[in-house]
């Protein structure tokens, strides 16, 4: 069901790789509620994913992008507010890669060079993209602004290794910038805590599927899904949240606040 939330609104959506990532599923739902889209993800994640057939669905030009290179992201906010004719009204980062764990090396044995890398795609190009707007003006006034974490940026899961890290930094990136945007054009800026979800890069997490089993049971509410958390993104880039900034927001069905549920004390008795 469309609400027209986003009537007139004009967006960048980065990350959209296949059917199964949160960007594209977020991506279908702006469209449905209204917004005009211009899709980027990096030259190699194109040539691995299918986002021009995102692109047809919901009419939005395709810009190449690496978010570590300050000259692509420039080259593509000004495609982007060419295209638009104006200004951005809202952004989704949903970029996350560690080299570390492709390649399977722990938190205790980290390649100190992988890791540099880990961080500035995984958490710096959030900075990136927010200073190449900042510079050029691409954000319009009120304005919105969402990253994708998760919470193993304050508690620890082993198997998540360099992530972790990353993502605390992703989610300090979005309060500091936010203060500055917030203040300069009333642009809000936060970070949503999704639930374990079963994408293409989170399925390379090792013992994921497990994982996700777990954290279902502890949740009051079950996990959320990927189209719950479009919606999610989705409220956030309306006028319904104007005053949400600096924020991070857990989207996990409770799992957040949970210590343990019969269920989870069920199956560890088996």
């Amino acid at each position: 069901m469309s609400y027209n939330l986003l009537k007139g609104k004009k967006g960048i959506i980065f990350g959209a790789l296949d059917e199964r990532s949160i960007a594209w599923k977020t991506a279908l739902r702006c469209h449905e509620e209204g917004a005009e889209i211009v899709l980027s993800n990096a030259p190699v994640a194109m040539r691995m994913g299918e986002i021009n057939k995102l692109a047809e669905k919901v009419g939005a030009p395709v810009v190449a992008a690496d978010a570590t290179s300050m000259d692509d992201l420039k080259k593509l906010f000004e495609e982007a507010t060419k295209h638009f004719n104006g200004g951005v009204d809202f952004v989704l980062h949903s970029i996350g890669m560690s080299l570390n764990v492709r390649k399977g090396k722990g938190y205790t044995e980290l390649d100190y060079g992988f890791n540099q890398k880990t961080l500035d795609i995984s958490a710096m190009s959030l900075h990136r993209v927010l200073r190449t707007a900042w510079d050029m003006d691409a954000i319009n006034e009120w304005g919105s602004v969402v990253a994708l974490t998760y919470i193993a940026a304050q508690r620890v899961f082993p198997d998540y290794s360099e992530m972790a890290d990353a993502k605390a930094l992703l989610e300090s990136v979005a309060r500091s910038f936010g203060y500055h945007y917030g203040t300069r054009k009333k642009v809000r800026i936060n970070t949503i805590s999704q639930s374990p979800t079963a994408t293409t890069a989170g399925s390379g997490v090792k013992g994921f599927d497990g994982f996700i089993d777990y954290a279902d049971k502890m949740s009051p509410i079950g996990n959320a899904t990927g189209e719950q958390c479009a919606d999610y993104c989705v409220s956030l880039f309306s006028d319904l949240t104007r005053m949400v900034t600096m924020q991070n927001l857990f989207h996990d069905g409770g799992f957040s606040f949970m210590g343990v549920t019969p269920l989870v004390i069920e199956k560890m008795g088996k």
